[in-house]
């Protein structure tokens, strides 16, 4: 077994590799760029290689520089990760001269089915049902339009060698064809370094289902089971489950078998995915196969209790596998919340900057339950701009579906994150949505349910009540911490009263309190609920039993109250006695500035076009600028017909978020 390996990547899965050789005794080596001198896996490892910029296309994508790093080590093979190099067949066969081991599969299979043109073929070949479409060279924005209206919208425009919903588009018309095909080839070119890019039939009402296999050097391969992977925003997968809640046994054999005769057929060794479409019907297709590990690879493991990352630098050392298709079942169900650097309240533009915050839930595995993290960063570390927004891997295990989801649910409940935007709001929003806890869900599911993006969860009036109870025993907790203050002058005793009123989500609801030592009887709405805690003031995270059930808050203190955050909703509680509610009602509201006039950058990036000059008249819906954030190209466009006043950008520039881009009259 080697000795020593080194880890050509970054973030969670640089961390979670560490994992594993760790504990097979092998020792690891990170690579870091300038931005992540600091970073986790940097910490986690044995050594550290500095190897450039910030930019990957200056630092982890440079193949010389890692080589050097293996020199410099004395690492026996090198471990790729998911994105970055770890589907490049030129890396592979470098390390293979430099007489290295690449932890992953053969060079000539990463350059069968890593390009996603010559895949589609090969499995066609192989008897693998597959989507139609254009799998030529596209030499331009036009005769990508002319390709697209052959196959019939809408189409997907995809990178070839893509991965992870970078330089994908969905187009429903020529303009955005033509628009799809010029942003993907930029964002395959700055990922991938290569633009090559292809056209495919886009199947409405999909579901994303995805299928992992393992394969030896002695000819061994089998299929462990399934991944649900509908949950996508952007064609960027959201949350997972394992397995899938669509399948029948006899369909999950069938896309199993297909899987590992199209890994047979390329020679493959090593872990990989081969994901499929498949509709309503159970009808299947083939969309890709990615010749590496899968973000998404931990709920394989807790359903099957399979080391994935453990099987590949087995592999990778000649070994066999050690079991047989037969020996891998199903056992529970797992699933996985995605946690970005993305704003879910500004359209999910990424965020950066620095972790004030950061506090994962408890890892815990039981015989009925299991929570596992896995991440790259820490409380106090930055969130960079230069690459993937993703933070954490949340991922619960239970018996059954239902106990999987209340799982997550506490899980989430308890994550706290601060300092960035983040989408943990959206995530305990989908685990309580109807249609999610149905399992009758599609790619489209985001689309659908979220059409005018996420303004945060809508509770019921049994929620409400709960936090309006909670919000005043919280509150006569402080009230009486603050009555107690020392200095107080004498025969002037304050006492804190039973009458209250809680403002919250738009209504004002009058409590009554009679607490006594174990907690507090809060009288909401002719309702009484129990309400027991040992919150403090100043603890951010409130754990209570509200009415003989568990409520987590996400606690933070304001004039007169709180901002409360449950379950995908955050809300300003005001909790004031009866005369100053009264009051309250009188005071105006502070209205937010006119920015109608103005084009904000929202989000941290940096300006790739101006498509517009000042004198200009754009017309609603026109491309007025495109902003990079996290290697994903935004395009900004005009909300109404105007003329361009004042241009205040240029293409090259670095913007934070509501810059000024562009002014008009």
């Amino acid at each position: 077994m080697f000795k020593k390996i080194l880890i050509a990547n970054r973030g969670e899965i640089a961390c979670r590799v560490i994992k594993s050789a760790r504990k097979m005794g092998i020792k690891t080596v990170a690579v870091y760029s300038d931005a992540d001198r600091n970073a986790l896996h940097v910490k986690m490892a044995d050594e550290a290689v500095h190897i450039g910029p910030p930019p990957a296309k200056q630092s982890y994508i440079v193949i010389d520089k890692i080589l050097a790093a293996i020199k410099a080590t004395g690492a026996e093979a090198v471990h790729p990760g998911y994105g970055f190099l770890s589907e490049n067949k030129k890396f592979a066969e470098a390390l293979d001269a430099a007489g290295v081991a690449f932890i992953g599969p053969p060079a000539g299979a990463i350059e069968a089915m890593g390009d996603k043109i010559t895949s589609k073929k090969l499995a066609a070949e192989a008897g693998v049902s597959t989507v139609p479409g254009y799998m030529g060279l596209i030499g331009d924005a036009e005769e990508a339009v002319k390709i697209s209206r052959d196959i019939g919208y809408p189409v997907m425009i995809k990178a070839s060698a893509g991965g992870g919903g970078k330089g994908m588009r969905i187009a429903w018309s020529d303009d955005e064809a033509r628009e799809g095909f010029q942003s993907s080839k930029n964002e395959a070119a700055a990922s991938f370094g290569d633009d090559r890019i292809f056209i495919e039939k886009f199947v409405t009402q999909p579901r994303h289902i995805e299928i992992q296999v393992l394969a030896d050097k002695h000819g061994n391969c089998v299929y462990v089971n399934e991944r649900e992977c509908s949950i996508q925003r952007r064609n960027q997968k959201v949350i997972e489950e394992a397995p899938s809640p669509f399948l029948d046994p006899e369909t999950r054999r069938a896309m199993g078998e297909q899987a590992v005769a199209l890994a047979k057929a390329v020679d493959y060794a090593s872990a990989g995915t081969v994901e499929f479409i498949v509709d309503g019907d159970k009808n299947f297709y083939f969309l890709e196969m990615n010749t590496r590990l899968q973000v998404e690879h931990p709920v394989t493991e807790l359903i099957t209790g399979i080391d994935l990352v453990e099987q590949m630098i087995r592999v990778a050392d000649g070994q066999k596998l050690p079991f047989a298709q037969s020996d891998i079942g199903i056992n529970g169900w797992a699933i996985e919340s995605r946690l970005y650097a993305e704003d879910p309240y500004r359209n999910f533009l990424p965020s950066i900057g620095r972790l004030t915050r950061y506090r994962p839930p408890a890892e815990v595995a039981t015989g009925t339950a299991a929570v596992r993290n896995d991440t790259g960063v820490f409380e106090g570390g930055e969130i960079s701009m230069y690459y993937d927004p993703m933070i954490a891997k949340l991922c619960t295990w239970a018996p059954t579906r239902e106990a999987a989801i209340d799982e997550m649910r506490r899980a989430l409940d308890g994550f706290e994150v601060e300092g960035i935007g983040h989408n943990l709001p959206f995530l305990s929003a989908v685990m309580d949505h109807p249609r999610f806890i149905s399992g009758n869900i599609t790619t489209a599911f985001i689309a659908e349910e979220y059409p005018d993006g996420f303004t945060g969860a809508t509770l019921d009036d049994a929620q409400i009540s709960r936090i309006a109870a909670a919000a005043a025993a919280m509150h006569r907790v402080a009230e009486i911490r603050r009555a107690r203050i020392s200095g107080r002058l004498g025969n002037h005793e304050r006492h804190v009263g039973k009458h209250w009123v809680v403002c919250l989500a738009g209504q004002e609801i009058e409590v009554q309190i009679e607490a006594d030592r174990a907690g507090s009887t809060v009288t909401v709405g002719g309702r009484e609920l129990r309400v027991e805690s040992d919150w403090t003031p100043g603890q951010s995270l409130a754990r209570l039993t509200v009415g003989g059930a568990p409520l987590v808050l996400k606690v933070d203190e304001i004039a007169a109250g709180y901002r409360i955050r449950s379950r995908g909703a955050d809300l300003k509680v005001y909790v004031r006695r009866p005369r100053a509610a009264e009051l309250a009602r009188l005071m105006p509201e502070k209205l937010p500035p006119d920015t109608s006039k103005l084009l904000l950058c929202p989000m941290p990036g940096l300006v790739v076009k101006i498509n517009v000059s000042e004198g200009d008249e754009v017309q609603e819906g026109q491309a007025l600028a495109t902003v990079e954030a996290m290697k994903m190209e935004n395009i900004l466009r005009a909300e109404r017909k105007g003329v361009v006043k004042k241009v205040n950008a240029e293409p090259g520039a670095s913007l934070a978020v509501d810059d000024v881009i562009m002014e008009f009259e």
